[in-house]
């Protein structure tokens, strides 16, 4: 296998305030937003994007009744869907179980990903099928054909001492301020994930070689790499699971992907999260973000966050087609003799 340029970032957070809310990087003092029972504060807002924010007033204690969901997803001004329009939603100290946790996410769409316990479910500290106990840039499961859509971290117990931050980038607003050169470049191209591929930037000397069995269990996926939000702008669709543009070398591929990763995650896309205690929940839309943790270092205890995906159930959820990979410059693997 050839080596891919690697980018790696410094773990760098912002610090906590006086206060230990949520600092804001990148954004104007942020403005309330009251919508019934719901009060939205905004974090990254610019004159024609905002990005995140943080939702209080849903009583977390009981079942969520569908009503509220739906304001929840649909109330703002301007008449734009809620979670499209902020793409990460953070609630805190929600009190929510597994239980309460999957049932939650069960209202966002008719389908979870299954944890596929590639250690054994004896080995899983969870042992849920439809949670994964989790800690790159990504966006969560691209490597699948079918995609996801919406992903759930739910923080249990207390968080851990040293800082423990989510860092998200808003892929949408990186793509509109991309130069029009590179837009045109990018604009058909067609990106291989690879499931594989990020397991080895993160783990060279244990994936280096992954067995024909596991290859054949998970496949690469192919998606566009300009893509329409749920909010009707352009996005950019990659992470670490991205391996090549079809039609490119290795080489030149993660040249561009890495390239196109440092843009999305200059300050002025990104904010990053602090989790203040158990019970601090953060609902992300994969297709119009990326996001990572900070690094681990020894001074820092373990956390525990556990996460549901919802699986994409739109028009692009399932990627290209095989004409449009083949004519993208995609050969098909060779059969495997008898």
């Amino acid at each position: 296998m050839s080596t891919p340029l690697i980018t790696t970032y410094e773990n760098t957070c912002p610090a906590r305030t006086a206060t230990g809310v949520l600092r804001l990087r990148g954004a104007s003092e942020p403005q309330s937003i009251h919508d019934g029972s719901l009060t939205i504060e905004p974090v990254l807002v610019s004159p024609n994007s905002a990005f995140g924010a943080e939702v209080s007033g849903v009583d977390w204690s009981r079942p969520i009744p569908p009503e509220m969901v739906k304001q929840v997803r649909l109330a703002v001004p301007e008449i734009l869907p809620f979670q499209d329009k902020y793409a990460v939603l953070i609630f805190r100290k929600t009190g929510l179980d597994n239980a309460r946790h999957i049932a939650f996410s069960q209202q966002l769409g008719d389908k979870l990903e299954i944890n596929p316990f590639f250690f054994g479910r004896e080995n899983d500290r969870v042992g849920e099928p439809l949670l994964f106990d989790v800690a790159k840039m990504q966006q969560d499961s691209s490597y699948h054909q079918q995609r996801s859509k919406y992903s759930i971290l739910l923080s249990h117990g207390n968080p851990s001492v040293g800082g423990s931050w989510t860092h998200f980038a808003d892929t949408r607003r990186a793509y509109a301020d991309l130069p029009q050169a590179k837009k045109d470049e990018i604009e058909d191209l067609i990106i291989e994930h690879d499931l594989w591929h990020s397991r080895w930037l993160a783990s060279p000397a244990i994936y280096s070689n992954p067995l024909p069995h596991e290859l054949a269990a998970k496949p690469p996926a192919y998606h566009r790499l300009v893509q329409v939000g749920p909010d009707g702008r352009k996005t950019l669709y990659l992470a670490a699971h991205a391996k090549t543009v079809l039609g490119r070398s290795l080489e030149d591929s993660q040249k561009l992907i890495w390239e196109l990763i440092d843009h999305c995650t200059q300050p002025q896309y990104v904010f990053s999260m602090e989790w203040l205690s158990g019970g601090d929940m953060v609902w992300w839309d994969n297709r119009q973000s990326m996001h990572r943790a900070n690094v681990y270092t020894d001074q820092m205890t373990a956390r525990d966050v556990r996460r549901s995906t919802i699986i994409d159930d739109g028009a692009l959820a399932f990627g290209v087609s095989e004409e449009e990979k083949v004519a993208a410059g995609w050969t098909p693997p060779l059969a495997a003799g008898p």
